[in-house]
Parts: structure tokens; sequence; C-alpha cells
């Protein structure tokens, strides 16, 4: 058979340039993997997290304190006897709670971090000071009781914190300058039942004034539920990186480096709560969050026979408000990494788009399996970026990543296009683009209009430099001299 020595001739650029997009379509798999990893390794570390949190206490929604005294009322019944529907007057005894007219709080929160294996945790411990003053309206008839009707033998004073396990070191209330002896349970609604009472020596008259302490442990963040008249909550905190949400943002807040202060100023106005009730004020629908939902489930008290003190409290289907503080950690590592792979298509089509144009315009040939390796370098990034990022932190991994990648695929590049100067270019390209990467994830209200940007400008680039160009056109047969 005889030897054909015709040189064979290359693909059109136009085909080349298909090629590569099919390339670039097959990484789409171990970019998806990658991005998979990225929520696996944050799903175990929110495991792990909350094994962490377990034995210390979750985020911590303090409420009260409030006065409940119970009261006997009559009440009409509907009963079937015998086929017919028969009327009957019972008294039932219920709850009636009195909200402070003044409720002055300070917190200071002390956080600490506590790891398992890699992962950590923000843990904090609150001290809480209150001063809270009650006075029953001179109009109380016209909110549905009369003081003849209240048993003040039985009337209590509430505090709630939504996680009792951070009530290691246990609380107080004083009423009128003197001790009360505190007991477990019976929070307010607000903080979900839990929390601890006091029983009261008050008969209504005058002006009762509370002073009450805990100290409670949680993690994540705190929340104070505002109740009654005025609420002035003041939180201190070591703290550099809080995050102020709730139904009320505070006056003007001081942060630095050695932490953040705080202060909260709440009217009754703006809670839209009368200063006594016959149910109690809903929680939040959310313990830490901004939103919440437009009502809570009723829960009602039984209508029929006597309902000690104990029982069954009313609550009250309204929202409720929380002036919430969190702590934060100030690099969110999953985050940054998770929109971090979301970038890298622009890496995998800058890079090729610039081997293309080596191999279309300076007659630099690049195989397809080139573009496939290099395609696995750029990808390989973010998977070291991960790995890094969780053990020494997200700067200094992305450092190390971007430094390995840009090593590695800088010195390909020298044996792929045949030349150290184009390697060059290729280093300096993946530099601006890893250091380019950096600046979006760190400003994120203006990643978009930065990188539309300079999308447009490298468009503009490409363009420029192919418009001589004929895609369509069947390039130099194999063994033609190399231009450049």
């Amino acid at each position: 058979m005889e030897h054909d020595d015709t040189p064979r001739r290359e693909r059109s650029p136009g085909i080349k340039l298909l090629f590569v997009g099919l390339i670039a379509l097959v990484l789409i798999a171990p970019l998806l993997l990658v991005y998979a990893l990225v929520y696996d390794r944050q799903d175990q570390s929110q495991t792990a997290q909350a094994a962490i949190n377990a034995g210390w206490g979750g985020a911590q929604v303090l409420s009260g304190p409030v006065v409940v005294v119970p009261f006997r009322t009559t009440q009409t019944q509907n009963e079937t006897v015998d086929g017919k529907q028969v009327s009957r007057v019972v008294e039932v005894e219920k709850l009636f709670y009195i909200s402070p007219v003044e409720n002055r709080v300070t917190t200071r929160i002390d956080p600490q971090e506590r790891r398992k294996s890699i992962y950590r945790s923000v843990l904090f411990t609150a001290q809480v000071k209150g001063a809270a003053t009650f006075a029953l309206p001179a109009d109380l008839e016209r909110f549905g009781v009369t003081r003849e009707r209240l048993m003040w033998d039985r009337a209590e004073v509430r505090v709630g914190t939504s996680d009792a396990r951070g009530l290691t070191a246990g609380g107080s209330i004083l009423a009128g300058g003197k001790p009360l002896e505190v007991q477990p349970g019976k929070g307010p609604a607000a903080s979900g039942g839990q929390g601890f009472f006091a029983f009261l020596p008050w008969d209504g008259q005058g002006t009762l004034r509370i002073a009450y302490a805990l100290d409670v442990r949680g993690s994540g963040g705190i929340s104070l539920v505002p109740r009654g008249g005025q609420t002035r909550w003041e939180v201190t905190s070591s703290w550099a990186n809080p995050s102020f949400s709730g139904s009320f943002l505070p006056d003007k807040p001081q942060v630095s480096d050695k932490g953040f202060f705080a202060r909260y100023t709440v009217d009754k106005l703006a809670l839209g709560q009368p200063p006594v009730a016959m149910e109690d004020v809903g929680a939040p629908s959310s313990a830490t969050g901004a939103n919440y939902a437009t009502e809570t489930p009723v829960i009602r008290a039984a209508s029929s026979g006597n309902v000690s003190a104990g029982g069954a409290d009313e609550v009250v289907g309204q929202p409720g408000h929380a002036l919430t503080v969190d702590l934060i950690e100030p690099v969110n590592l999953y985050s940054k990494v998770d929109r971090s792979v979301k970038y890298g298509f622009l890496f995998i089509g800058f890079t090729f788009l610039a081997f293309l144009l080596f191999d279309v315009v300076g007659g630099a040939r690049v195989a397809p399996v080139e573009y496939l390796l290099t395609g696995a370098g750029l990808v390989l990034f973010f998977a070291l970026l991960l790995a890094f990022a969780e053990v020494v932190g997200f700067t200094l991994a992305y450092l190390l990543a971007s430094a390995a990648v840009i090593g590695l695929l800088t010195a390909y590049s020298a044996a792929v296009l045949k030349s150290w100067k184009r390697a060059r270019f290729i280093g300096v390209l993946l530099v601006g683009l890893y250091a380019l990467l950096f600046v979006l994830l760190n400003l994120e209200a203006w990643s978009l209009l930065i990188g539309s940007v300079l999308l447009f400008v490298a468009l503009a680039g490409v363009m420029y430099a192919t418009r001589t160009v004929d895609w369509g056109s069947v390039g130099r047969p194999r063994g033609a001299p190399v231009p450049g």
C-alpha cells in the first residue's frame, strides 16, 4: 500500500471554537460535583455545630417580666341533654396578664468559640439585669375585670428564656427590694413557656418595682421581646461582628474591633399591645429572624370546670415582636466557596479563550486533551479552596489554592504553547482572574456591575483580536511552518 505523504489540513477556526465549547460543557459535571461537595461539607459543619450547641444552649429569646393573677368569671356553656340544647352559666378561672409600665434591661454578652474537629461554633454567656415597674390602670374595669375578682394571694411574676438549659447559673427576682423564691417553668408564651417564676406578695395597690437578674448560656444570638409600656435594652459585647435584626433596630449602634454597644428604645404605641389582657402575648414566629408570620397559633384554656394557675395559659393570636442581636462569624467560608464555584465558567472561559486565540491567531496548536487537562486544573482550584479553608481560613486558603493552580497551569502552558512568553501571558491572566474573583467575593453589592463591565471589555478585546479571522476557512496544512 502506497504511503500518502500529502499533509492533512487543520480544522477551520470555527470547528476549533465548537470543540472548545463542547469541552467546556463537559466540565460542567466536575463543577457540579464540587458544588455538591460544598453543600455536603456545610451540612457536616452544621451537624457539628448542633452537637456543640446541644450541651450548651441554643439561640435565646428573653421575655418578661410579666405579672400573672388568676381571676374568676362566669361563662355560658351550651350542652346537649336528651337531644336538646341546654345553656347554663358556670364559673371558670382564667389568668390576667399585667405588663410592665417600664422595663429597663442591660445585657453583657461574653462570646467564646468551641471546636469539634475542624468545625467551630460561636457560644456565649449573657449576664442579664433588669428593672421593671408595674401599676394597674386607673380604669381597670374597662379592660373586662374588677379588682374584687382578682386572686392576689396567687399572683405570680414570670421571666422567660426560650432554652432553659442555658439557666445553669439560675436567676433571681426582687420585689420592692425583697428577694423572692424562684421556681422553674411558667415562662411567658414569647419564650415558649420556659423560664422561671415566683409567687408575688402584691395586692395591686400602688406601684410595684421588680428587679431581676439571670445568667444565661446560648449560641448564635439573643433576642428580647418587648412588652407593655416603654422598653429600653442596652447590649454590650466584645464580639466585633454583630448582626442587628428583628422588629426594631438599635439607635446608632457602635461597632469596632473591640466589640459593640447597642441601645434599643421601644414605646408601647409601637407594640400595639394593651397594658393588661386576659391572654398572653404570643411568641415571634422566628426567634432570631426579622420576619414574622401574621398570626401565631391560638392556645385556649379549658372553658369548663376550674383551671388552676398552673394550667394551660391563653395565648393571644397576634404576632410578637423581638429585638435580636446575632453573633455572626466574620467569614462564612462555605457561602464564599459556594459563590466562587459559580464563577467557575468565568475562569474556564477566559483561559480557553486565551488558548484559542494563541491557536487561531498565533498559530500555536492546542489539542482537545490539553484543553481538558487545563480545565481540570481550573476546577481543582475550588476543591483545594474548600479543603484548605476548613483548616486555615478562607483568605489564606485562597492564596494557597490560587498559587498552586497558577503555577501548575503556567508551567503546563509553556509546554502546550511552545513558548514561555505565551505561558507568562497565561500566568498573568490567571493572576488577574483570581484577584478579580477575590474582589467580587468581598464586594458582593458591586459584583454584578464589576463583572458585567469586565465581560464587556473582554468581549470587545476578543472581537478586536479576531476581526480578521475567517472562521469558516480551513487552516494551513499540518507540517507547515508555525508563524511567530
